[in-house]
């Protein structure tokens, strides 16, 4: 059976070979020996695949403009899963990128059924000031509330002249219950995307968007879309990155924001993370001793994934880690032990920058 992706759904394969051989996703191996400087998320592979980022290399390389853009869903707490795009995004911003940050908050009103006020207050407080103590600088990048950008909306409806019912449920598999506000969403979704090569906005130009890949979908309809309107825009067809999606603590598909169980969330307390840390899955064995004597499996290990993703910088140590737990030289208590003190760490201090991050946010805002 052909494989689905939903972008508003929970469940999502982790089948990535299988993913990208059937929606034309390229390994990022053929490219990571050509990134500058690059992040743990592309040594480690993380990032895992791509469209067409060989010309974003060439911009960054020739120090030619170019494009990276990103939107947030205000429509829950933000968690380490988010923080995957937000690390990539310093990364961009470090190397020249024009960053394009939209908050879309008519996607969580259209298909979280908020209110523009609710949406906002969680993009403020949730996001925005979260991505500036991360060290993203809000102040060089140009955000922007999808409600109130008048270039995305008229992009977008004319943009829509060329897309039709047959091609949007073809991508997202929308049924005879799908509202026409859900259905017209994608629309929007690829005028942010697009709209960064307006005239107005720089022109046509290399873009990058990094994405899970539950995101793919809005990406090939960009893609098609640039196309039709080469023509009349130029649009060059926007690239794309694909980073792996995060467990959730009980082993899940991803962490979510409806489900506080499985996630770490940026607000979290050292206590709150203690307590889920406490009741995290492991790939361990069901006892210490069969522990000591098979050995532990990181690769199916949430708190080995932490390390991975967010709080074990140096390689050495990542891999001397791993190599334990394999050889059941350290039993899961241990390693549950060594990822909670660096998270808590990791919490304590980024609840310190967030202090200075709500009057930069405040102020950009006003």
């Amino acid at each position: 059976m052909p494989m689905r992706i939903d972008p508003w759904g929970e469940a999502i394969s982790r089948d990535y070979a299988r993913l990208m051989e059937e929606f034309g996703i390229s390994s990022f191996d053929d490219l990571a020996d050509q990134v500058p400087d690059p992040s743990h998320l592309v040594r480690r592979k993380i990032i895992f695949g791509h469209r067409d980022f060989g010309r974003v290399l060439k911009a960054i390389e020739k120090g030619n403009s170019f494009v990276t853009m990103t939107g947030l869903m205000p429509s829950g707490r933000m968690h380490l899963g988010h923080k995957l795009v937000v690390d990539q995004l310093i990364w961009y911003q470090k190397h020249g990128a024009d960053i394009f940050l939209c908050v879309a908050d008519l996607e969580a009103h259209t298909t979280r059924k908020l209110t523009l006020e609710q949406t906002r207050k969680i993009a403020i407080e949730e996001y925005l000031v979260n991505f500036q103590a991360l060290g993203l600088d809000l102040r060089k990048c140009n955000l922007y509330f999808q409600s109130q950008s008048d270039a995305v909306r008229n992009l977008a409806f004319t943009l829509g002249t060329k897309i039709n019912y047959s091609m949007l449920k073809a991508i997202y598999g929308f049924g005879g219950t799908t509202s026409a506000s859900h259905m017209f969403y994608p629309t929007i979704d690829i005028s942010d995307i697009l709209h960064p090569q307006l005239k107005e906005f720089g022109g046509p130009r290399p873009s990058v968007i990094p994405v899970g890949v539950d995101q793919d979908p809005h990406l090939r309809l960009a893609r098609d879309i640039a196309a039709r309107f080469k023509d009349d825009y130029k649009f060059v067809a926007p690239s794309s990155t694909y980073h792996r999606l995060m467990w959730g603590l009980d082993g899940g598909d991803k962490m979510s924001s409806s489900k506080p169980e499985t996630a770490i969330f940026l607000t979290d307390t050292p206590k709150d993370a203690e307590l889920k840390i406490k009741d995290a899955f492991t790939g361990g064995q069901p006892t210490a001793s069969e522990q000591r004597e098979l050995g532990g499996d990181p690769s199916r290990c949430v708190i080995y994934e932490m390390c991975v993703y967010h709080l074990m910088m140096d390689d050495t140590e990542l891999l001397q880690m791993r190599e334990e737990c394999k050889a059941g030289k350290i039993i899961c208590g241990e390693c549950k032990k060594k990822a909670l003190d660096l998270l808590k760490k990791f919490l304590s201090d980024h609840a310190k920058k967030r202090k200075e991050a709500v009057k930069v946010v405040e102020k950009l805002l006003k």
